[in-house]
């Protein structure tokens, strides 16, 4: 799975020929590419992506991109991430317009989870057990909220640097939060890819969100577990650094193939070109001058 694309509002060539430096709204471009790896015969990796129809929809609604990686071990992973990915995508693409994306995602990702979960049960007599992990991150005005579940992750990437918006939801990481194994440890545990959660398993799941602040340059990186466990930060952002989208997202691909090579890898890149800035009051947005 492959694909590029660059998005701007309608208005904003027009409007920057006239006022130079003035940001006009959210433009992004962004790249989305996955690779089985070189040891498994498929890939149980799934992303994508749901683009407002208009500059209205930019502002109102704005992006939301998501990588699920479906959870080895358990039958169809395949089918997990991307039940949990269309259902994310479609609920965000209806949403009324203007909600929270806080909250939003929040829903959205038990939504997610409640559908893999009744996939699973319904695949035949007792049912099927499937899971999922889960990362997205939605865009609009000067904020991303990331929403995730599990292990898939995502980066802000800025001046050089690469920041990691997510922790990992496994149960070496449980450990070291809770003071009982060393981050030396964990880093060699042979249990460091198990998970503490994921989508699928219950009907219930708890779901971490943030939000931050973007600036235009800046590049988020959505990822499974076959990138950032074989591609340091380091490595990412150096690769950022120095090439274009589509060129970064096979040459990450490369990176992790090379490194590793054993699990399937997912790629999803998004640049953001300009930002309309804004304060918050009462959870109402108003634009800043």
């Amino acid at each position: 799975m492959a694909a590029y694309h660059r998005q701007q509002p309608a208005s904003a060539a027009a409007a920057r020929a006239s006022a130079p430096g003035v940001s006009q709204g959210l433009s992004v471009e962004f790249v989305l590419k996955s690779d089985p790896g070189l040891k498994r015969g498929h890939n149980e990796d799934f992303l994508g992506y749901s683009a407002p129809n208009s500059a209205d929809e930019i502002r109102r609604r704005g992006w939301l991109f998501a990588v699920a990686d479906g959870v080895g071990g358990q039958e169809l992973g395949e089918v997990a991430s991307r039940t949990a990915i269309e259902t994310l995508t479609a609920g965000f693409g209806a949403a009324p317009l203007g909600d929270a994306h806080p909250s939003l995602l929040a829903r959205l990702v038990q939504a997610a989870n409640i559908k893999v979960y009744e996939t699973g049960r319904a695949t035949g007599p007792g049912g099927t057990a499937m899971a999922t992990t889960l990362v997205a991150c939605a865009l609009r005005y000067d904020r991303a909220v990331v929403a995730h579940v599990g292990d898939s992750r995502c980066y802000l990437i800025r001046q050089g640097h690469a920041m990691a918006l997510t922790r990992d939801h496994t149960v070496v990481n449980d450990q070291v939060r809770l003071g009982v194994m060393s981050v030396r440890e964990a880093a060699k545990a042979e249990t460091r890819h198990i998970l503490s959660r994921s989508l699928g398993l219950d009907l219930f799941v708890s779901v971490d969100t943030s939000e931050h602040q973007v600036v235009n340059g800046d590049t988020l990186l959505l990822c499974s577990d076959g990138l950032h466990g074989a591609v340091s930060g380091a490595e990412i952002a150096r690769t950022l650094a120095s090439a274009d989208l589509q060129t970064a997202a096979d040459r990450l691909i490369e990176l992790a193939n090379e490194h590793d090579g054993s699990d399937n890898v997912s790629v999803l890149l998004v640049r953001v070109q300009s930002v309309e800035r804004v304060g918050m009051y009462r959870g109402r947005p108003y634009k800043l001058r």
